[in-house]
């Protein structure tokens, strides 16, 4: 039996403070995922790769939730005061999961600024859990994990929230509490190019990478 009987909610964390990226935009900040690669946002891209891997998809961002209204998504915004990094996020997502998808048991979510993501994320997630002995599946590519990109049981938000209020602000050292499973991708060929499909358009300049390997 799988371990996932529904497919999963999808979250989109778009909560970032995009620190590295302002330069990129006119004026100071913005979001990262609505900056244009190959005639679209790059938000578009990330939602294209996960829509069909998911049930509901939902965006987590906080401030003026209207930025998004061209993808016409549902928008959660933290539920703990403060930027209390991408745990609030995570604990957003899976307490609107739970109060709008019910019958999904876990959560998935991705960064807005990883255009390559993998078709078969969920599902490789997925494996990673029922052959491990945690309960939480980070994705790893290259040797390194990426906390933000994940697969996270709906039944541990009180825990998470717990965790946030006492102070916790690191990934790991709350998924470590649970078991983190580690999964690993392989490298993608774009343009006779390996590419890491976790790819992050965090900087200019690689913001610029995303849009060349896109192109055409």
């Amino acid at each position: 039996m799988k371990l996932l009987s529904t497919k999963p909610t999808g979250l989109l964390l778009a909560g970032g403070q995009s620190r590295r990226m302002s330069e990129a935009f006119a004026e100071g900040r913005g979001d990262k995922g609505l900056l244009e690669i190959a005639g679209k946002p790059m938000l578009g891209h990330v939602i294209e790769r996960l829509k069909p891997q998911v049930g509901a998809l939902v965006i987590n961002a906080n401030g003026d939730p209207a930025r998004f209204a061209e993808f016409a998504l549902p928008i959660v915004s933290d539920t703990v005061e403060g930027f209390a990094g991408p745990l609030a996020g995570i604990l957003a997502g899976l307490r609107w999961s739970k109060a709008n998808a019910p019958e999904a048991t876990h959560l998935v979510s991705v960064s807005t600024d990883a255009p390559f993501l993998p078709a078969n994320l969920v599902e490789r997630l997925q494996d990673g859990l029922e052959a491990g002995t945690g309960a939480i599946a980070l994705a790893r590519s290259d040797g390194g994990l990426h906390p933000v990109i994940g697969l996270w049981p709906v039944a541990l938000a009180d825990d998470l929230e717990e965790a946030l209020r006492a102070g916790t602000r690191k990934v790991l050292a709350w998924t470590d509490r649970h078991g983190t499973v580690p999964v690993d991708f392989p490298f993608i060929e774009l343009k006779g190019r390996s590419v890491d499909p976790f790819f992050n358009a965090n900087t200019p300049e690689e913001l610029a990478q995303a849009r060349e390997l896109l192109a055409g």
